[in-house]
């Protein structure tokens, strides 16, 4: 069994309260969630307006399937206009 943890930083330029950044998390989240199966939470910055953390786990039994799964996630998240992709690490364990 392999284990795929992604880490990423965001900023939301958009963002002017927490209602607005929840609302644009919410609706990427569920994005991840439908296409990729991933499991996702914000896991950091979570008082800022602008910006967040969010993790992404990903469970399969072949390393090249977890990599290429958090690829695409990573991608599909920068080429979300409304979000700036600080940061991005992913972990296979």
């Amino acid at each position: 069994m392999i284990v795929g943890l992604c880490t990423v930083e965001l900023f939301i330029p958009d963002g002017h309260s927490l209602k607005e950044k929840r609302q644009v998390l919410q609706s990427l989240k569920a994005r991840l969630r439908d296409k990729f199966n991933v499991s996702v939470a914000e896991v950091g910055d979570q008082e800022l307006w602008q910006k967040a953390i969010l993790g992404l786990a990903c469970v399969a039994n072949e390393s090249t399937h977890v990599n290429q799964v958090l690829d695409q996630a990573v991608n599909l998240i920068q080429a979300v206009p409304t979000i700036q992709l600080l940061r991005s690490r992913i972990e296979l364990l």
